[in-house]
C-alpha cells in the first residue's frame, strides 16, 4: 500500500475525530436548555435505560457466577476461599461492571440511538425542524444524550448488585464457603476508591458511547443503507473506545 493511502486515511482518520469533537462541543451548549424539557430526558433514561434492564441482569448473572467458579478454582490452589467476595467485588466494581456494562449498552441502547435519529434524517423529520427555526441538536440530540449519559452509571450499579449475587450464589451455595466471611471480608477490604473507579468509568464510557451513537445517526446518508452503516459504525466504535478508555482510566487510577 502506497504512502499516498496511508496519508489518506490518516487525514480521513483526523478528519473525523475533529468532527466528532465540534459535534461534541455543540451538543454540550444545547445540554443547558435541553434540562428545561424534565420529561423528554426522563423518557430517553427510560428509553436507554430501563429497555436495558433485562440483558444487563442477565449478563451480570451469569458473569457473577462464571467469576465465582473461577474465582473459587483460583484461590482454592493458595487456600484463600474465603476471600472469594472481595476478589468478585473487586473485578465487579473496577473492571467488570463497567466495561460489559458499556459493550451491552453499545450493542442495545446506541444502535437504537443511532437508527431512531438516522430514520429521522432519512424521513426529512430533521431537515422539517430545521426549516421550522427549531434546533435538531437541543429537541432530538442533547435529550437522548443526556439519557445514555444518566443511565449507564444505573445500569452499571445494576450490574454489579446482580454479579455480586451470582457470585454469592456459587461461592455460597454450591461451594460451601461461609456466608459471613463471604461479606465481611468484601466490606473490610473494598475501599472507596475502588467504587469511585468504577462510576468514573462507566460515567466516562456512557458520555463516549452516547456521544458516538447520537452522532451516527444525526450524520448517516438518508438512505436505508447509510441508517444501517451508521449503526454499524456505532457498535464498533463505541466498544473499541470503550475498550482504549478503560486502559487509560486504569492507568490513571494505579498511578494515582
Amino acid at each position: 500500500m502506497s504512502n499516498g493511502k496511508y496519508n489518506g486515511y490518516l487525514r480521513e482518520g483526523v478528519r473525523r475525530m475533529g468532527a466528532v469533537a465540534i459535534f461534541f462541543f455543540r451538543i454540550l451548549i444545547q445540554c443547558v436548555p435541553a434540562t428545561g424539557r424534565p420529561r423528554l430526558i426522563v423518557y430517553q433514561i427510560f428509553n436507554a435505560g430501563a429497555r436495558s434492564l433485562i440483558i444487563i441482569m442477565l449478563a451480570g448473572l451469569f458473569v457473577g457466577m462464571v467469576l465465582g467458579l473461577q474465582g473459587f478454582e483460583l484461590l482454592q490452589r493458595f487456600g484463600s476461599e474465603e476471600t472469594l467476595g472481595t476478589a468478585a467485588a473487586l473485578g465487579l466494581l473496577r473492571e467488570l461492571g463497567p466495561v460489559i456494562t458499556a459493550l451491552l449498552f453499545a450493542g442495545r441502547a446506541g444502535t437504537a440511538l443511532t437508527s431512531e435519529i438516522g430514520l429521522m434524517r432519512a424521513t426529512d423529520q430533521l431537515t422539517a425542524m430545521e426549516i421550522m427555526a427549531v434546533d435538531p441538536l437541543r429537541y432530538v440530540a442533547a435529550p437522548r444524550f443526556l439519557g445514555g449519559v444518566i443511565a449507564m452509571p444505573l445500569l452499571a450499579a445494576i450490574f454489579n448488585i446482580i454479579g455480586l449475587f451470582g457470585a454469592q450464589l456459587v461461592g455460597v451455595q454450591m461451594m460451601g464457603i461461609d456466608r459471613g466471611s463471604f461479606w465481611s471480608q468484601m466490606q473490610d477490604s473494598v475501599e472507596f476508591r475502588d467504587v469511585t473507579e468504577g462510576v468514573v468509568k462507566s460515567l466516562v464510557f456512557g458520555v463516549a458511547c452516547s456521544l458516538i451513537a447520537v452522532h451516527e445517526g444525526y450524520h448517516s446518508e438518508p438512505t436505508a443503507a447509510g441508517v444501517g452503516l451508521a449503526t454499524t459504525r456505532t457498535v464498533v466504535a463505541s466498544s473499541v473506545l470503550t475498550l482504549l478508555l478503560d486502559y487509560v482510566l486504569t492507568a490513571v487510577f494505579i498511578r494515582g
